[in-house]
């Protein structure tokens, strides 16, 4: 606008009541967020390549203070992921909080897959991938033992390979926000049941599923609070900072998502969500058949308790199962996303992965 026009917009302005001037500016500072500023930096925590295999990267966070505790801990996300999921900005990132409280912290990144990754299997990232990534990082701290932490369906695949693995000197794991159980997975057990849900054709057609596929599913879950909720709450808060930045990364998270190989794909559905083959003792990674009880680690399970994705109960069930005597099912007061940044995970999601894990890596 010109300035005299801008003149006479804001005597306008100045010329209105109160709460419609306030309206305006936040419509205002909302429409700028969504069409002019930049996104949000993420994955700001230092950090060095250590180990390559194909698309798959393996970092070691480099802390700023020597380190306290002998133990080194490995992350595992989920495969329709980034790796800055765990480490989204400074003050927000649980990468950042256990590196600062003296952890040697790894992270294996899956990489991006493409149409040529569409044959890989859960198979793969299980045996050739996750094994590889533990004996480096027990290579590369000289540790003699080892702790893992895995999100969502990460911590799924962790829990398989400790499984497979028994041998491997695992300490601690920790599970955050995984599902185990999925006879009942909420509206994905009616959504994916195989009289309505044609997998095979899907998976044969696109070879990969694109990530906008995942998103629509998960915000179906709860369409109005996902689809409109996000933006009525950035219009209602737009004034307030730390809201919008908070606001900002949530959504780069939920955004940027990656493709799913379609052979993992195939396997996740078909043997998890329609057959629920890993609790029942039914699941076979490259011909071994899984046994949960194979687990003897310590155990430190987390859910949250407003999770739609990985529903508590989802979460609990491997309790029974595993033959751990050191384990622990906590809920946590927040959601599947809100689990690893934000308020509620700075106050008590971090701490108590934080106390949990100094108490067992002596």
């Amino acid at each position: 606008m010109s300035a005299p026009v801008t003149k006479s917009w804001e005597d306008f302005l100045d010329s209105m009541p109160q709460e419609m001037q306030r309206t305006y500016r936040r419509f205002k500072k909302a429409s700028e967020v969504l069409t002019t500023e930049a996104e949000p930096e993420v994955g700001m925590t230092p950090k060095e390549v250590i180990w390559t295999k194909n698309k798959s990267k393996l970092y070691r966070y480099q802390p700023a203070l020597p380190k306290k505790h002998r133990i080194p801990l490995l992350m595992v996300y989920a495969l329709i992921n980034k790796p800055y999921i765990l480490d989204l900005s400074p003050g927000n990132s649980l990468i950042e909080y256990l590196v600062n409280r003296g952890f040697d912290v790894y992270l294996l990144d899956w990489g991006t897959p493409a149409l040529e990754d569409r044959s890989m299997k859960l198979d793969d990232y299980i045996m050739d991938y996750i094994p590889r990534a533990v004996r480096k990082v027990l290579k590369t701290s000289g540790a003699e033992e080892i702790s893992l932490l895995g999100y969502c369906m990460g911590g799924t695949m962790t829990s398989i390979f400790a499984a497979l693995h028994p041998q491997l000197p695992i300490r601690n794991i920790i599970f955050m926000t995984s599902p185990f159980d999925f006879a009942d997975a909420g509206l994905f057990t009616n959504w994916l049941d195989e009289k309505y849900f044609n997998l095979d054709k899907m998976v044969d057609t696109m070879g990969v599923v694109p990530p906008e596929m995942i998103d629509f599913g998960n915000k179906m879950l709860k369409p109005i609070v996902n689809f409109y909720g996000p933006y009525v709450n950035l219009v209602d808060r737009a004034e307030n900072e730390s809201f919008v930045n908070g606001w900002k990364l949530m959504q780069k998270w939920v955004n940027d998502g990656i493709p799913f190989p379609g052979e993992a794909f195939r396997q996740w559905i078909r043997e998890f969500y329609q057959h629920n083959k890993l609790l029942k003792g039914e699941l076979y990674i490259r011909g071994r058949q899984v046994d949960l009880s194979n687990i003897k680690a310590n155990v430190l399970n987390i859910a949250a308790e407003r999770d739609h994705i990985a529903i508590p109960h989802q979460v609990e069930a491997i309790m029974p199962v595993i033959s751990s005597k050191d384990k622990t099912y906590m809920e946590m007061p927040t959601g599947h996303v809100s689990v690893c940044f934000g308020r509620q995970a700075i106050n008590k999601t971090y701490p108590t992965v934080g106390d949990w894990l100094e108490q067992r890596s002596k």
